[in-house]
């Protein structure tokens, strides 16, 4: 896992992070030798995997809006880390989509708990576009979206059901999908260009940094075990296999190259996470579910240790690094 430096070092690189991310004005300020560096304004947004949801990322943060942000993703450990050298604003939500982001309200689900397994308090009011929370003052910008635009959730819930019908025989994931998935993929594509637009001319002097996928799925498949709702409970090891190079990966290498052809930096967190997928040993991505006994959902979300390596590499992109 990354270091992260000390908050010494990160004191010593005040000054130069405030001009990489601010105005002209600030920057010329801040390289004034007895200038002292403003915290950077930075917006969080995001879907599930910025917000955290799941009860082994820790309580949700105040308020409460239905958004399921927890103590232990990754803004709110940067936020920490980082202390006074930011002024965060998170307004990251579980289910949304780069819409959700430049465009719509969502209406949140909550956090879902047992044993009904949905949030008690739902439903709740709709939150505004995350753009709202930037404007001509935001120094940056980090998003982690894109998952739901492909319809992340929908196939894994499918596979799961398919996987059973088959008795975890074959690929019936990947035939009932496979067709679909560039045509999915450019729309994601479009869609996020659309939103880095909107996200620049909302805050213009901003630095944008996506934020990528970890590491779902093994290189080696046969660490996964049908059946194990701690792992992809009944997904086939055949469209396991399938997810890794046609989901994941393509989805991972969307957002780069859309993020690249923006001018904006891509935060890669599949390489920092590979041997810690779902189905390996010391894995930082729960499965359906973090435990049996007490139920414990993760609808295969990162746990403390994958937001803990998150807010590391975020970090150091944050930094410079």
């Amino acid at each position: 896992m990354p270091r992260f430096p000390s908050r010494l070092a990160v004191a010593g690189t005040a000054v130069v992070l405030a001009a990489g991310l601010t105005t002209p004005t600030a920057v010329q300020a801040a390289a004034k030798p007895s200038a002292r560096a403003r915290a950077l304004s930075w917006v969080a947004m995001g879907d599930s995997y910025t917000a955290g949801v799941i009860e082994a990322t820790g309580a949700e943060t105040e308020p409460v809006d239905g958004c399921a942000r927890t103590v232990g993703s990754y803004p709110e450990i940067a936020r920490r880390d980082l202390g006074s050298l930011v002024d965060q604003h998170n307004v990251s939500c579980s289910g949304a989509t780069t819409e959700n982001v430049d465009a719509t309200k969502l209406s949140p689900l909550g956090r879902p708990l047992p044993p009904l397994g949905s949030d008690p308090n739902a439903p709740y009011p709709p939150v505004p576009p995350q753009i709202d929370a930037a404007g001509p003052a935001t120094d940056l910008i980090t998003v982690g979206i894109g998952g739901n635009d492909l319809g992340f959730a929908e196939i894994l819930k499918n596979c799961i059901e398919l996987g059973a019908t088959h008795l975890g025989q074959g690929t019936p994931c990947k035939d009932a999908y496979d067709a679909s998935l560039p045509g999915r993929l450019a729309g994601l594509r479009d869609a996020y260009y659309r939103m880095l637009t909107a996200l620049h001319a909302k805050a213009p002097f901003a630095k944008v940094l996506t934020v990528g996928y970890p590491h779902l799925v093994p290189e080696d498949i046969n660490l996964c075990t049908y059946g194990d709702l701690r792992q992809f409970a009944t997904l086939t090891t055949g469209d396991l296999a399938w997810a890794r190079t046609a989901i994941v990966e393509p989805l991972n290498a969307a957002i780069a190259r859309t993020t690249a052809a923006h001018g904006d930096t891509f935060v890669d967190l599949y390489p920092t996470t590979a041997g810690h997928s779902v189905c390996d040993a010391d894995h930082w991505l729960d499965g359906v579910l973090t435990s049996i006994l007490p139920l414990k959902y993760a609808l295969v979300h990162p746990n403390a240790r994958g937001q803990a390596n998150a807010a590391a590499v975020v970090e150091n992109a944050v930094l410079g690094g």
